[in-house]
């Protein structure tokens, strides 16, 4: 088996079937799908018989609610070479795969490879990006991580011990898991690529309501991940300045919702950047291959 992908899933079905389309469209058979499924009902079963004879499907069932929980369970129970962990409302473009493998096998040194977000209309989707290909090092890894397009060596990753779990969504630091990961590969001297080309679609939810209800969270997140693993201090005051920036801006322009994301990004961030916990080296224990 060469990839396993770890879909963690919680309060949609439609999605996660057209993510599986998806998959199918990749052409290829050497994948499995594990979906942790942390629904209260049965949602997923219906989509877990339509697809089981199409691909190598699984439904694992969590009582526990928790992204980072749910990916990290998945990856216990994982048997490909590389693992991945596409969000539940992901598409993934023709050949994504193939470009994945190939990259693997033509760098055996690399455990780590990631790329960008991509819009579903088109061009890159929510966040900061990098716009140029390249290794990943402390300075340049806060824009060329996200968590639904990042690949990893199985063992790598279960060696590292997956993602925090007390990172991620449902926790108080609810973003930057995957740069989190990333700089716990590279601190033990594990080369990591960044490569441009590599895009995952994903719903582009800059600016909504939804991005703005989480703003604080996700700023959070990536506050305690940019204290926790020694970002340089320039680093981490332009991921300050900036917020404040588009304060000004949309205040300028009578864009009061706009102005109140920025806000709370800053104060997130700010909150996470001073966070006693962020003081404490990162420690995340390996885990085992379920039985």
């Amino acid at each position: 088996m060469r990839f396993s992908l770890v879909v963690a899933t919680l309060g949609r079905d439609t999605e996660v079937g057209e993510l599986l389309d998806s998959l199918l469209a990749q052409g290829r058979t050497d994948f499995e799908v594990i979906i942790v499924d942390q629904n209260d009902d049965d949602r997923l079963g219906p989509i877990e018989a339509t697809y089981a004879p199409c691909m190598t499907v699984r439904r694992l069932r969590s009582p526990v609610r928790g992204a980072n929980h749910a990916r990290n369970l998945g990856l216990r129970h994982a048997r490909g070479e590389i693992v991945t962990f596409p969000d539940d409302d992901c598409l993934y473009p023709p050949d994504v795969l193939a470009h994945v493998d190939r990259a693997f096998r033509a760098t055996p040194a690399m455990h780590v490879l990631t790329g960008p977000a991509a819009s579903p209309e088109g061009g890159l989707g929510s966040g900061r990006w990098r716009l140029e290909s390249g290794p990943i090092d402390l300075s340049n890894v806060w824009t060329s991580v996200i968590e639904f397009n990042l690949f990893l060596r199985r063992e790598t990753a279960l060696t590292l011990g997956g993602f925090d779990e007390g990172m991620g969504p449902g926790s108080p630091f609810g973003s930057a898991e995957g740069n989190d990961l990333v700089c716990r590969a590279m601190a033990k001297g594990l080369a990591a690529r960044y490569d441009a080309d590599l895009r995952i679609i994903h719903p582009d939810k800059r600016l909504s309501e939804v991005a703005i209800e989480r703003a604080e969270r996700y700023g959070r997140g990536l506050g305690f991940a940019l204290t926790r693993n020694g970002a340089p201090l320039s680093i981490r005051g332009n991921f300050l300045i900036r917020p404040l920036g588009g304060v000004a801006v949309s205040l300028l322009r009578g864009r009061l919702h706009d102005a109140g994301y920025y806000f709370m990004t800053f104060r997130g961030r700010l909150a996470g950047m001073l966070a006693r916990e962020a003081r404490k080296p990162a420690t995340v224990a390996a885990l085992s291959e379920a039985e």
